[in-house]
């Protein structure tokens, strides 16, 4: 059906839905008998608990239960996951403090849960949280990265030695070592990488249900990987998989953060348990900014060796990254990403020595890249550095340094084995988009306004769909209508319509014939999730593989129906054909015929319904040029991006639309770190940007139009020869902004800037200089 075939920018089948107000989140769930629950949070980051008296709140007006840490042991809960297999610097197994749900004796972030009140209404539960009384020691807390390292810093978890929560070296570090005592040229930068926040349009949420009839859990919760979450939680809970369901509705945004086990979601199962009572809890957006789990923030210190031509012969990394008070799982998953740091290029030596580190702050999870930026950014920011210290032209000293494409597949000297790749065409023809011809032109009118204009370049390459596995369902029922059954949810992404497009131009269907259901781990028999950029390649490949199935039973039962052999059967436009016959089956009259046993070749099992699981034999590498002008005001340093143009190579491209969709989302969010977003503590580990009033957002106003062309070079790791591109606009802006924000100022000796890069900084550095 050439509307909807692969490579048709078909308009978003969930949009009519969700505009209309029609989406179903998790704060639009409401059961029989719901009541409502409201945690009582430390105001303090760090503090020995002396003391909870929750008498008078028990006493208080529709209070239900006031829960505590007590409850939870009474009911055998257990504590939320630990990742374990982690390394200290001498080898030893790195150590797993507790993560509770609800703390007992000491707290060690602003935002611990210490109790939960549940009431008939929210404001009830509200009244009497007020009257939760908390007796705490205070103790000293430290929150920034780089302190966490320091001798005298206070311990976030006094039976450790030290803050240090794990070590991972990775690399050759000898034959790097020897690479930099051979180089002509050493490029140093120490980069501050900021913490931010997700910020997700719809806060987190979670609705609990406990049927005591058959020890059964339900809950009602946006997760981007329901199966594996299930399998997480079932055990906190002290039942088997089949005694809990997890419902994933709408999900308005997520991004990584909602991917681990939050606290409140055993928490309002426990709650049901307890008052037996379906139990909600939604977090307030004051909420969010103060408990919402953060992103990033790491402190890396790098060093490119070349040689006298410009050659690179090794990189050298060392990383300290923030924890956060409590190690989730996904967390470490970032040091598995380092392998960005290799870049688009045949750096031969390459090692990183990462080390992550405790503090009294929210714990950190995978943000949108999940460590591929933050390396994006390191490499990209070394070439450029490099470019200035050795007078060289830095699209020159890239095209020096480029993989070739007959060199793929390209084992590099970090972790990663690239599929495929045109890196030089890449940037070509980036540049060509972005004239950057008439840049000389565009940066003398700028001044003539009183504005420094900069050029910024990225030639990023990432990791993606490193998950390797994902299942797919078609379903037909008897009268030939189709549900297809993803175990990947959406957060925004488009999966419906991917995943009808696909199906329904294999089988040719009308998406108006077509149902499609995630998130329910009782409906869905196998689902890995999303998150990685890995559901395009993955989930696309899982609903092929179903779709062939399909059409192979399609074939037998039509050949039966028609009386012909399989081999004298075209099929084409869902529409099998045979110049044997003048009949034509379409592939839902086949599903009606497979309904009925007597109408099936001998032996056959009834129905249409197939399902697929689909493993890829390795991760894909998809990568993409970006380049950025920025003007920047002389007299009040306000940076404005004036043009931006992508060139990204994401394999085969489903959908166009979508694609650009995913480029444009990534883009804002890279932009916003750069130039805006900061999560900031006080000493005291007080959060000082918990509103919008101070945490800045990108707005549509701060971008030009922003060109987007595809360059697509198919990888051989699926049959669609689809690559990631869910982060992959975040992976190129970081870089490309802050290196046109350099070029900009260069003017005035600046060699570096640090994110965010707002108006004041900027305005400072010229005055500075």
């Amino acid at each position: 059906m050439g509307e909807f075939a692969i490579g048709q920018g078909v308009p978003r089948f969930e949009d009519p839905r969700l505009i209309r107000g029609g989406g179903r989140y998790t704060d639009d769930v409401k059961l029989a008998g719901m009541v409502h629950g409201v945690c009582v949070r430390s105001p303090h980051a760090h503090a020995k608990v002396k003391s909870i008296d929750i008498e008078a709140a028990k006493q208080a007006p529709g209070v239900l239960a006031v829960i505590t840490a007590a409850d939870a042991k009474a009911h055998k809960f257990g504590d939320l996951p630990v990742p374990g297999g982690l390394k200290l610097r001498d080898g030893s197994p790195a150590p797993k403090p507790r993560y509770p749900f609800l703390v007992e004796d000491r707290v060690r972030w602003l935002g611990d849960i210490v109790a939960f009140v549940v009431a008939e209404t929210v404001a009830q539960a509200l009244d009497a949280a007020e009257l939760v009384a908390v007796d705490y020691e205070l103790l000293p807390a430290v929150t920034a990265t780089a302190d966490a390292m320091k001798p005298d810093a206070p311990k976030v978890w006094p039976e450790l030695a030290d803050n240090v929560g794990f070590v991972e070296p990775i690399g050759d570090k000898a034959k790097t070592d020897e690479a930099f005592r051979q180089a002509h040229h050493v490029a140093k930068q120490r980069f501050v990488i900021n913490r931010v926040t997700a910020v997700t349009m719809e806060p987190r949420g979670a609705v609990g249900d406990y049927n005591a009839t058959d020890n059964h859990y339900t809950v009602y919760t946006a997760i981007q990987r329901p199966h594996p979450s299930r399998a997480d939680l079932a055990p906190i809970l002290g039942v088997p998989e089949s005694k809990l369901r997890i419902v994933t509705g709408d999900t308005g945004g997520s991004f990584g953060m909602k991917s681990p086990i939050n606290p409140e979601t055993p928490l309002v199962l426990l709650a049901s348990k307890i008052v037996g009572r379906p139990v909600k809890w939604i977090s307030t957006r004051t909420e969010a900014f103060m408990t919402d789990p953060q992103a990033r923030d790491n402190v890396t210190e790098a060093e490119l060796a070349l040689d006298k031509s410009g050659v690179f012969l090794g990189l050298r990394v060392k990383l300290t990254a923030a924890i956060g008070a409590y190690l989730q799982p996904a967390m470490p998953a970032f040091f598995l990403n380092c392998g960005t740091l290799a870049g688009c290029y045949r750096t031969p030596a390459i090692f990183v020595d990462v080390t992550a580190v405790y503090s009294n702050t929210n714990p950190v999870r995978p943000y949108r890249g999940n460590g591929r930026p933050e390396a994006a950014y390191v490499i990209e920011r070394m070439v450029d550095i490099a470019a200035d210290e050795m007078g060289i032209d830095p699209v020159e000293l890239r095209r020096r340094n480029y993989i070739k494409p007959e060199q793929m597949p390209f084992k590099t000297g970090l972790t990663f084995t690239y599929d495929t790749g045109e890196f030089e065409n890449n940037m070509d023809l980036a540049l060509k988009l972005a004239d950057a011809k008439g840049f000389k032109a565009r940066k003398a009118e700028s001044r003539k306004r009183n504005k420094l204009r900069g050029f910024g370049l990225s030639n990023t390459i990432e990791r993606a769909a490193a998950d390797l596995t994902e299942g797919a369902e078609i379903r037909f029922d008897r009268s030939g209508s189709v549900t297809l059954v993803s175990g990947a949810d959406s957060q925004g992404q488009g999966h419906e319509t991917v995943f009808k497009q696909l199906v329904c131009d294999k089988l040719g269907i009308a998406p108006d014939q077509v149902q499609y259901i995630q998130g329910d781990t009782d409906q869905i028999f196998y689902g890995v999730g999303t998150g990685g950029s890995r559901v395009s390649a993955l989930g696309s490949s899982a609903f092929l593989r179903a779709s062939e199935k399909v059409i192979a039973k399609a074939r037998t039962i039509a050949a039966h129906a028609m009386k012909v052999d399989e081999a004298d059967l075209k099929f084409e436009d869902g529409v099998f054909s045979s110049n044997r016959t003048n009949q034509t089956l379409t592939v839902q009259e086949i599903a009606r015929i497979a309904a009925d046993p007597a109408k099936l070749p001998k032996g056959m099992e009834p129905g249409l319904t197939q399902t697929a699981v689909f493993s890829a034999p390795t991760a894909n590498y998809p990568n993409g040029c970006h380049i950025c002008e920025v003007e920047i005001d002389r007299d009040t340093g306000k940076a404005d991006i004036v043009r931006y143009s992508v060139v990204d190579d994401v394999g085969t491209v489903l959908n166009p639309m979508l694609l650009h969709g995913q480029i444009h989302g990534g883009i804002a969010q890279g932009a916003g770190q750069i130039l805006m977003e900061n999560i900031a503590f006080d000493s005291e580990g007080q959060i000082v940007t918990g509103s919008f009033m101070d945490y800045a957002m990108p707005h549509a106003h701060d971008f030009p139009p922003l060109k987007v062309e595809a360059h697509p070079v198919p990888t051989p790791t699926n049959p669609l020869g689809v690559k990631g591109a869910g982060e992959a606009g975040t992976v190129g802006a970081m870089p490309a902004i802050t290196n046109a924000l350099v070029d900009a100022l260069s003017e005035f000796g600046v060699k570096h800037i640090d994110m965010p890069a707002t108006a004041e900084k900027l305005w400072r550095l010229m005055q500075e200089k």
